[in-house]
This record gives C-alpha cells, sequence and structure tokens, in this order.
C-alpha cells in the first residue's frame, strides 16, 4: 500500500489564482490529481494551505484534507504535515506538487509497482534524461523527511540516496509539467489540445 500526497498549500502567487483549481482537460489540477493517484494509491491525501476553504469547497474527488497551519514556511512544511497523516501500514508514500498535474495515471502505477518490485528507497520518472514527478518513497525515509529543519529542502533526503534511486524512464512528458505562472500554463493548455 502506497499513500498518494498531492502538496497545495502554496500561495499561487505568480499565477494570481489557486493553481489547484486550475482546468487541465476539463478537470481541476486537484480534481485530476486526485483521480490519477487514487487508482494507485491509497489513502490521497491533499496538504492544503492558503485558499483551503476555496479549494476544499471545490474539489470533487475523494481524498483526506489536512492543513498546513503555516504554509508561508514552504513546501516541505507541507510535505511534513502530509506525511503526519500516513497511515502506519503504508508501505511508502508517492508525492507531487498540485501544479505538477500532467502524468498519467499507468506512469503513477509505473513508479508504485518499481518501489515494490525493488529494494530501492526512491523511484523518481524521468523523461528523456529530465527528472521529474510524482516521487515515490519507502516508508522508512518519513522520519527522515520529518527530521528536516524548516528551510530545508525534500531533495536534501533525495540526495543523500541517489545511490538506492531507480529512475524510471517513461514516455510520459507529464511527469516534467510544472505550472509556475500564466506563460507556462498556456504552454500547458495548448500541449492539451
Amino acid at each position: 500500500m502506497i499513500a498518494g500526497i498531492i502538496l497545495a498549500a502554496g500561495a499561487s502567487s505568480r499565477m494570481g489564482t489557486p493553481k489547484a483549481l486550475l482546468d487541465y482537460r476539463g478537470e481541476t489540477f486537484l480534481d485530476r490529481l486526485i483521480r490519477v493517484l487514487g487508482g494507485v494509491c491509497d489513502p490521497v491525501i491533499v496538504a492544503l494551505g492558503y485558499h483551503a476553504e476555496e479549494i476544499r469547497a471545490k474539489a470533487q474527488g475523494r481524498a483526506r484534507f489536512v492543513v498546513n497551519p503555516d504554509p508561508s514556511r514552504g513546501q516541505l512544511s507541507s510535505l511534513q504535515t502530509a506525511l503526519g497523516a500516513v497511515p502506519d501500514e503504508a508501505d511508502g508514500f508517492l508525492f507531487v506538487p498540485v501544479d505538477c498535474p500532467a502524468a498519467e495515471q499507468e506512469t503513477v502505477r509505473r513508479i508504485v509497482e518499481a518501489l515494490l518490485s525493488t529494494d530501492e528507497l526512491l523511484v523518481i520518472p524521468q523523461y528523456e534524461g529530465r527528472r521529474g514527478h510524482p516521487v515515490c518513497a519507502r516508508r522508512e525515509l518519513i522520519a527522515e523527511f520529518l527530521a528536516l529543519p524548516p528551510e530545508g529542502q525534500a531533495k536534501e533526503v533525495v540526495r543523500r540516496h541517489a545511490d538506492r534511486t531507480h529512475f524510471l524512464e517513461t514516455l510520459d512528458a507529464g511527469v516534467l509539467s510544472d505550472i509556475d505562472d500564466p506563460e507556462a500554463y498556456r504552454t500547458l493548455q495548448e500541449s492539451a489540445r
């Protein structure tokens, strides 16, 4: 059992509107990720922060919501908040920022299967040699992510275990989607046509 975590606590200041509620192929970023992860992961945990009430009210998918009490501390604090909700029986967790909405469900399935079928600690998808999301990690890394200081970043744990990371090559360019501003969103919308 792998828990799925969606990090949706950011202020979306560069976008000017909550990224979780942006449309992609007829679904919001958040609803698409809940659906895609929900077909593979159990439970799906959504970390909210800024705009929490608005996002939760509009979410259609089935997920467990947690609220980062201080989202201004950044994405790591949201991951740490969500990790607190990972069930004890989970073998690991997979995490993705809400502004990376385009990976396909089959890709998520392959990432999870790769983790469960090897003794690696992490699985990271790659498209044409470039690393993307979602990232999948074994349960034993939860303590390391939780131990990072407030100014830390999740990639510190990832780098620490580079020798036990499986890089999964995929044909899914969606693993590289990263929608930080209106220009990136326009590019994503054009690619979806």
